[in-house]
């Protein structure tokens, strides 16, 4: 465990996560929504990195086979297939979703968003795939945050090496480029409306992990933690119900 996340978060030391561990928030309530019968589409599903993670509630959490009916597993990277998470895998290439119409109730995408090119695309398939009624969860990184500003900053072809430093779990192959052309909370929510969604988005500050590299950085990240206003939160949680067609008339 980080030093410096024990320093600064006590209550880590009792299962290695804090207070205001993002992921723990953001799958406890991807779980609320869950059912044993749930089809769940895990868009951006990786090879299952998470297998990794030192932390054993947050491993569970993310784990949702076995618990549902079904979940199928989405990327364009075909190392995802072998991600032991998943019950199913489905090649996507560019803008398709090999997904039926209508037959997902839960349709994650976590960190996900900000490598988007065509935002547009990726909530139109999001609709198109889930079923009336059915819950669209993404986390995505805050185009306001310093950890997009500084993405900003380097060079494509160096995120690899510097994530390498200040995140030393992160392999190469986890990496991929950023665009942020649809993560700001105004963005997001005018694109649920737009293709038939009713949801919120807003932003979420957990402890900064990203710079855990250096004491003096960490201890900045904390007093960001505690005092930012939400809108400059490092990362943005999205939750949005599918609207039924009859209610909503044609989706878009």
């Amino acid at each position: 465990m980080s030093l410096h996340k024990e320093r600064h978060y006590p209550e880590s030391r009792f299962g290695g996560f804090t207070d205001v561990d993002g992921t723990i928030a953001f799958y406890n309530r991807v779980r609320s929504q869950l059912t044993p019968g749930s089809i769940v589409l895990d868009v951006g599903c990786g090879r299952g990195a998470h297998e990794e993670d030192p932390v054993p509630l947050r491993r569970e959490l993310r784990n949702m086979k076995g618990t549902v009916q079904r979940v199928i597993g989405l990327d364009v990277d075909p190392a995802a297939g072998k991600n032991p998470f998943i019950d199913e895998f489905r090649l996507s290439k560019a803008e398709l979703w090999p997904v039926e119409d209508r037959t997902v109730d839960v349709c994650i995408g976590d960190y996900v968003l900000e490598h988007v090119a065509n935002p547009d695309g990726f909530f139109r398939n999001a609709r198109r795939v889930l079923r009336d009624g059915g819950v669209l969860c993404l986390r995505t990184t805050n185009a306001w945050s310093y950890i997009a500003m500084a993405s900003r900053l380097i060079p494509s072809r160096l995120h690899s090496r510097v994530l390498s430093r200040v995140q030393e779990r992160r392999a190469a192959e986890d990496v991929f480029p950023t665009l942020y052309r649809c993560n700001s909370v105004p963005r997001i929510r005018r694109a649920l409306r737009h293709h038939g969604f009713d949801g919120v988005a807003y932003g979420y500050e957990a402890e900064p992990a990203y710079l855990e590299f250096s004491r003096f950085a960490y201890a900045l990240g904390v007093v960001h933690q505690k005092f930012a206003p939400k809108c400059f939160g490092s990362v943005l949680h999205i939750f949005a119900r599918a609207i039924p067609v009859d209610v909503r008339g044609a989706v878009t």
